[in-house]
C-alpha cells in the first residue's frame, strides 16, 4: 500500500525528532564538516556525563602497518601471500566484507569476502577451487572462513569459490553469511562461464551446507553490495553500487508462508517473492530523484517500493529498467547494518554524476515500521584528503557494543577506521600506515573484546584489542 501524505507527515515528525534508543546506537547527526574534525575535543576533555570521547590520538606504528591509540595493539590474522589455508594454498587477496560468529569452545568464525573480479589468471592469489565448493571455475573470487582460537591460533578454509567481485554482504540471524557479487557479467563476458551478479549463502558452522553453491536468484542480478534481513518481517534489504545511472536500494519480500533458516534461501524458486526498488518522497509529497538532494541532517523521506520488472536482468540492467520519476537513486550505496529495528545504509559520496549536492558520505536509517528514511550522518567534501585527521568515504559499517557506529573508510588519501557517536561526533580508531588501501570488513567479535578489520590490498586481516569503553551518546 502506498504511503499517503497525511500518514507520512505524521511519521516524519516523529522520525525527525530522533529515534528512541532501543539498542547500542541511535540517532546520528552532525554538521557537514564535523565528521572531518581533528579538534582535540573530539577525543579529549570530555562531554557526556564525564566520559571522554574516543581513545586519544593515534600513535604511529613502528612496524609501519596500523596506527592505534595508546594502549591498543593489533595482530595479523591472515595475510595474502603469507598465511596459508588448511589445504596449503596462500590466503587469497583483496579482503572485503566480513562477519563474525561464535564458534565452538570459545572460537570465533569470520567469513571473509575476497573482491576479485574477472578471470583467475588476472590474480596471483585467487580463491582456490576447492572440490564441491565451486560455482564458476573461471571466476577468481569467493569467501574464506577463518577460525580464530582463544590461544591465537588460526585456521582458514574455502567457504565458496568461483564467484566474482565478492564485495560486501551481511550476517543473518540464523548464523550464516550472505555474500554479494558486485558485477553484472553474464556468461561469455570477461572469461566467465556462468552468469554473475548474485548473492550466495555461506555457512561457517557446517562445511557440507556450502557444497554445490547455488545463487539466490530471487534477490536479483545486479552489482550487489550489502544485505541485511529484517528478523521480524523477513524482508531482505540490499544495496547496489553502480553508476550510469546511480544505483538503487532494494527490498525483497518473501513469498507468503516462507520462514527463514539455514538452507531455506537456496531452496527458493528463482522468482520467489517480490524484488522492489525504493521510491522516496519528501514531507510535501514531492518525488525525490536522488539521495544527494538531502543537505541537512534530520531530513526525513517517506518510502514506497516499486516492483522490479526483470530481476534477472537478462537484457537490461535492473537500474535501467526504470524511467525518471519511478525510483530514487544514490551514488555508491555500500555498507548496511541491522540494528534498532531498522537498517543503517551508507552512500559513500556524491559528485557530478549526482543531481544534488556533492558530499563525502551519508549514513541513513530506514525504519520499516514507519516506512521512513532519515539522514543521520552527512560528511562534507573533504578538501584535504591527504592530510591526517579528516574522514571521508564511509563504506563498511558496524554497530559498536560500546555505543555508536564504527566505520571503515574508503576515501581519498589517508584511510581510517573511525567511530561516530549517537550525535555524530567522531574519533579515530586506526590509520592505515602501510599504504593507501581502503579498510574493509569492520566487525566486533561476539564477546565485544576484539575489533576485526581488513586492509583490502594486498589483503590483511587484523585483530585490534585494547581498553575499549562505553562512548558518550552525545
Amino acid at each position: 500500500m502506498p504511503l499517503n501524505r497525511r500518514e507520512f507527515t505524521k511519521q516524519s515528525a516523529v522520525a525527525g525528532a530522533g529515534l528512541a534508543l532501543t539498542g547500542v546506537v541511535g540517532a546520528l547527526a552532525t554538521a557537514p564538516e564535523a565528521l572531518a574534525s581533528d579538534e582535540p575535543e573530539a577525543y579529549g576533555a570530555g562531554h557526556g556525563h564525564g566520559r571522554t570521547l574516543g581513545y586519544g590520538p593515534l600513535v604511529a606504528d613502528p612496524d609501519g602497518m596500523l596506527a592505534l591509540p595508546e594502549g591498543f595493539s593489533y595482530r595479523v590474522v591472515t595475510h595474502s601471500g603469507v598465511t596459508r589455508l588448511e589445504s596449503g594454498e596462500f590466503t587469497p587477496s583483496n579482503h572485503d566484507g566480513t562477519a563474525a560468529f561464535a564458534g565452538p569452545r570459545g572460537t570465533t568464525y569470520l567469513v571473509n569476502n575476497h573482491e576479485l573480479k574477472g578471470p583467475r589468471n588476472k590474480w596471483e592469489h585467487p580463491v582456490p577451487l576447492a572440490e564441491g565448493l565451486v560455482y564458476d571455475p573461471a571466476a577468481a573470487g569467493g569467501c574464506t572462513v577463518v577460525e580464530v582460537h582463544r590461544d591465537g591460533t588460526v585456521a582458514e578454509w574455502v567457504g565458496v569459490a568461483g564467484t566474482s567481485t565478492n564485495c560486501a554482504g551481511g550476517r543473518t540471524a540464523w548464523g550464516t553469511w550472505l555474500t554479494g557479487e558486485e558485477t553484472e557479467d553474464l556468461a561469455g563476458k570477461n572469461g566467465m562461464t556462468k552468469d554473475h551478479g548474485y548473492v550466495f549463502e555461506v555457512d561457517p558452522h557446517d562445511r557440507r551446507a556450502n557444497l554445490a553453491p547455488k545463487p539466490i536468484k530471487a534477490f536479483g542480478r545486479y552489482a550487489h553490495e550489502a544485505v541485511v534481513v529484517d528478523p521480524k518481517r523477513g524482508h531482505a534489504y540490499l544495496t547496489e553500487d553502480a553508476s550510469g545511472p546511480n544505483g538503487l536500494l532494494f527490498r525483497w519480500v518473501p513469498p507468503q508462508g516462507f520462514e527463514h533458516g539455514r538452507g531455506k534461501l537456496r531452496a527458493l524458486a528463482d522468482d520467489a517473492g517480490a524484488l522492489q526498488a525504493f521510491k522516496c518522497v519528501d514531507s510535501s509529497g514531492r518525488f525525490v530523484d536522488d539521495l544527494s538532494r538531502a543537505t541537512r541532517i534530520g531530513t526525513v523521506y517517506g518510502v514506497d517500493w516499486v516492483d522490479v520488472p526483470d530481476r534477472d536482468a537478462r537484457t537490461t540492467p535492473v537500474r535501467k529498467q526504470f524511467t525518471d520519476g519511478q525510483v530514487t537513486r544514490a551514488r555508491k550505496l555500500e555498507g548496511m547494518w541491522w540494528a534498532d529495528g531498522g537498517a543503517y545504509v551508507v552512500s559513500s559520496y556524491a559528485r557530478e554524476e549526482s543531481p544534488g549536492a556533492a558530499h563525502d558520505g551519508q549514513v541513513w536509517f530506514y525504519d520499516p515500521k514507519r516506512r521512513t528514511l532519515t539522514l543521520k550522518v552527512l560528511l562534507g567534501v573533504n578538501a584535504a584528503p591527504d592530510e591526517d585527521g579528516a574522514f571521508d568515504g564511509p563504506d563498511n559499517i558496524t554497530v559498536s557494543p560500546y555505543g555508536g557506529l564504527v566505520i571503515a573508510e574508503d576515501g581519498e588519501g589517508v584511510q581510517h577506521l573511525f567511530g561516530a557517536t549517537d550525535s555524530g561526533r567522531t574519533y579515530p580508531i586506526a590509520r592505515n600506515d602501510l599504504n593507501d588501501s581502503e579498510f574493509t570488513g569492520v566487525v566486533f567479535s561476539p564477546d565485544g573484546e576484539t575489533l576485526f578489520a581488513n586492509i583490502q590490498t594486498p589483503g590483511i586481516m587484523v585483530a585490534i584489542t585494547g581498553p575499549w569503553r562505553r562512548q558518550p551518546r552525545r
